[in-house]
C-alpha cells in the first residue's frame, strides 16, 4: 500500500487518492466483547422519518453536508489564517473559516472512501501535519484479520492536502499526539487472531514520527495490563495542559507522563519518561455502579490554562484532580446505555491503577455523572444513547449522544452536572462537538458537519 501511494501521484488540484473499497462498518461478530464501540450507516443514528427533533438554547448556523460521514474535526492556523480539518468515511476534507467562521469553504480533499475510523484525528500544529488512523476494519477488513496503521498527510499548503506516507502498525483504531507529535500512540480495537489469546483487545504502539516521511514503529506496545491487570482493549489518549497523556480503555483511564525526570510509583525510582517508556502518574478503573462496562471511551483533565473551564469542589481536591471521562456502551433501551463520568483522581497517584487485580480492585471515587435518558430534549423512540466525545469550554462541557444529538451541561458543580441546552435534529448522528471561536463545530455522521452557536448560559 505505501508503494502503491508514492509512486502513483495525486491530483494536485485537490489531492485525491482514490480507494476502491467497501466502507467497514462494525458490529457484534467482529467485537465478541460487546462494546463494538460505534453505531454508523445502517446500524443507527437515523430517527424514524418525520421525527422534527428537538432544540434549546442553541441557534444552528449551518450545515455542511458534503462532509457527510464525519467523524473527528481539528483546525489548524497559518498566520491569521484559520482552516478546519474534517475526517471522515470519506477520507480528509479542509476549509477555510478565517472571514466568516459559520461560512466554511471548502479548499482540499483526500478522498479515501471505506477508510475507518479516524476517531480524535489529531494534527500538528507547527509542521502542519494530519494523522489518520487506519483501523483494521477499513476498506472492508475486520478485527481478526485486517490491516491497520496511519496515513500521514501533509497540510502545509491547505489547498493541496497531500499523503506523504503510510506506515503499518498492528493497532489502528485511534492516533494521539504526545510530544508535540513528535511520536504518536495508537490504540485498539479488538485484537487480532495473530494476537496473545488471553488478550481482551489491543494496547498502544508507539510511533517515532520525528521523520514523518518516514515513521519507525516501535514493536513493543504499552499501556499493558490495564483491565485489572489483563491487557486489554486502549481505546484512545487525550493529552492535558501539564503533558500527562491520558489513555482510556476497557479497564478506566490512566494518565502517564511521556517526557521529564519523574518518580515511577511502582518502583519507588527516580527516572527519565519517554513516549516508549512513559512513567505511570495516576488514574485506575471507573466503579462498575457508574460505568458496569468498564469501557472508558475518552477523558479530559482541566488542568492548568484550562483549569477553570472544568469546575472543582474541595472535597475532591484541587490543582486539577478531577478526571471527565466517557464510558461507550450499548444497551437494550437508553436506561443503561453509556454516560458521563466525572471521577476523582484521589488516591490514585501512588500505582493504585497498575496493581489492581480482580481479587483486589482498585476503583477511582465517583464525583458526578450524566445521562441522556430520559433528560428533556431525548427522543424516546432510539435505543442509541450512548455518550461519545466531548469538549469543555469556561464551565460548559458539549458532549455528542448520537441519535440524541448534542447535549450543553453545566458542570461549575461536577457533583451536578445540569443540561442547559440541546441540539437533536431528527436526523442526527452527533459522534464529536469542538469548540472555536466561540462557536461549536459537531462532526455528525449522517448529516456532516453542523456549526451551533450557545444562546444558553450556565
Amino acid at each position: 500500500m505505501r508503494r502503491w501511494l508514492l509512486r502513483s501521484g495525486f491530483i494536485a488540484a485537490v489531492a485525491v487518492v482514490s480507494f476502491t473499497a467497501q466502507t467497514a462498518y462494525a458490529c457484534n461478530s467482529d467485537d465478541p466483547s460487546g462494546v463494538f464501540g460505534h453505531v454508523h450507516g445502517a446500524q443507527g443514528g437515523v430517527a424514524p422519518q418525520g421525527n422534527p427533533g428537538a432544540v434549546k438554547g442553541v441557534t444552528h448556523l449551518a450545515n455542511l453536508p458534503e462532509a457527510a460521514g464525519a467523524i473527528a474535526i481539528n483546525f489548524l492556523r497559518y498566520g491569521p489564517r484559520d482552516v478546519m480539518i474534517v475526517a471522515g468515511e470519506f477520507g480528509l476534507k479542509s476549509y477555510d473559516i478565517t472571514r466568516d467562521p459559520a461560512r466554511p469553504k471548502l479548499l482540499s480533499e483526500v478522498t479515501m472512501p471505506g477508510i475507518w475510523e479516524m476517531e480524535d484525528t489529531d494534527v500538528d500544529p507547527v509542521r502542519k501535519l494530519v494523522f489518520m488512523s487506519r483501523d483494521p476494519r477499513a476498506f472492508g477488513g475486520n478485527t481478526h484479520t485486517g490491516e491497520s496503521g496511519i496515513y500521514t498527510v501533509d497540510a502545509s499548503n491547505p489547498e493541496n492536502l497531500q499523503v506523504i506516507s503510510y506506515v503499518q502498525v498492528p493497532a489502528g483504531h485511534t492516533t494521539s499526539c504526545v510530544n508535540r507529535c513528535q511520536f504518536v500512540w495508537t490504540g485498539g480495537p479488538a485484537k487480532a487472531d495473530s494476537m496473545p489469546a488471553e488478550w481482551g483487545g489491543r494496547p498502544v504502539w508507539v510511533t517515532d514520527m520525528r521523520d514523518p516521511r518516514h515513521p519507525t514503529v516501535n514493536p513493543n506496545p504499552i499501556d499493558l495490563g490495564r483491565n485489572d491487570g489483563k491487557t486489554d482493549y486502549s481505546h484512545d489518549v487525550q493529552v492535558d495542559d501539564l503533558g500527562i497523556a491520558w489513555v482510556s480503555g476497557r479497564g478506566g483511564t490512566r494518565g502517564y507522563w511521556t517526557e521529564g525526570v519523574h518518580r515511577d510509583p511502582l518502583t519507588g525510582k527516580i527516572r527519565r519518561a519517554t513516549a516508549n517508556d512513559p512513567v505511570p502518574y495516576a488514574g485506575g478503573g471507573i466503579s462498575e455502579l457508574s460505568a458496569p462496562s468498564k469501557f472508558m471511551h475518552n477523558s479530559q483533565r482541566p488542568v492548568g490554562a484550562h483549569l477553570a473551564d472544568g469546575g472543582d469542589n474541595p472535597l475532591f481536591g484541587r490543582g486539577g484532580n478531577l478526571l471527565y471521562v466517557t464510558e461507550e456502551s450499548f444497551t437494550a433501551g437508553c436506561a443503561g446505555d453509556g454516560v458521563l463520568v466525572i471521577a476523582s483522581l484521589q488516591g490514585s497517584f501512588n500505582g493504585e491503577g497498575w496493581q489492581s487485580t480482580p481479587t483486589n480492585p482498585f476503583r477511582l471515587q465517583t464525583v458526578g455523572t450524566w445521562s441522556v435518558a430520559g433528560q428533556e430534549g431525548s427522543d424516546p423512540v432510539t435505543t442509541d444513547c450512548s455518550a461519545h466525545y466531548f469538549d469543555i469550554n469556561h464551565h460548559v462541557l458539549a458532549q455528542s449522544f448520537y441519535s440524541q444529538g448534542t447535549r450543553f451541561l453545566d458542570i461549575s458543580d461536577p457533583t451536578n452536572p445540569t443540561q442547559i441546552a440541546y441540539f437533536r435534529p431528527g436526523d442526527t448522528a452527533s459522534w464529536a462537538p469542538y469548540w472555536h471561536r466561540g462557536l461549536v463545530y459537531v462532526a455528525d455522521n449522517t448529516r456532516g458537519v453542523d456549526i451551533l452557536r450557545l444562546d444558553a448560559r450556565a
